[in-house]
């Protein structure tokens, strides 16, 4: 079952957990990501109710309305927002999304990843990828380079 989450509650939950987190961690120290965009646009057949109604509309005929807003749809238990930071900024991470829940309808939950970062690596996988060169670090997020492939390419990565 989906549940639908406004544009505008959206823009409330990040400038919510923003402002949280530039005034307790600084606003260099973290990285918000709105995983869900509001694409579903939402539509409404508006209905006159005064003296006369009846003579200008056309009930269901032509129904298809003007569009009222945009949504995003959202299944349970997918991301919709996260943060990177570092360890010591846990318990404001966790304090700020607690307070951008309050601006969405029904029950979300608070979910600390294992990952590092938004990469899809555990820290000690990455840790471990790291020392070894099979992984790099390319902005936000890593790419692997396995130890199989052209021997030109991988003179060059040990190389570097």
């Amino acid at each position: 079952e989906k549940e639908q989450l406004s544009s505008e509650a959206l823009e409330a939950a990040r400038i919510c957990a923003n402002k949280y987190m530039v005034k307790f961690v600084g606003k260099d120290s973290f990285h918000i990501r709105v995983r869900k965009h509001p694409f579903h646009v939402l539509r409404i057949n508006k209905m006159l109710s005064c003296a006369g109604a009846d003579r200008l509309q056309t009930g269901m005929r032509g129904a298809f309305g003007k569009p009222l807003g945009t949504v995003a749809r959202v299944n349970i238990g997918q991301t919709i927002l996260s943060v990177r930071s570092k360890p010591q900024h846990q318990a404001a991470c966790i304090e700020a999304f607690r307070r951008a829940k309050m601006k969405f309808p029904g029950r979300q939950k608070i979910f600390v990843s294992k990952k590092w970062g938004f990469t899809k690596f555990d820290k000690a996988d990455y840790e471990k990828g790291r020392a070894d060169g099979s992984i790099i670090p390319a902005g936000v997020h890593a790419q692997y380079h396995p130890n199989h492939g052209p021997l030109a390419a991988w003179k060059k990565r040990v190389a570097a």
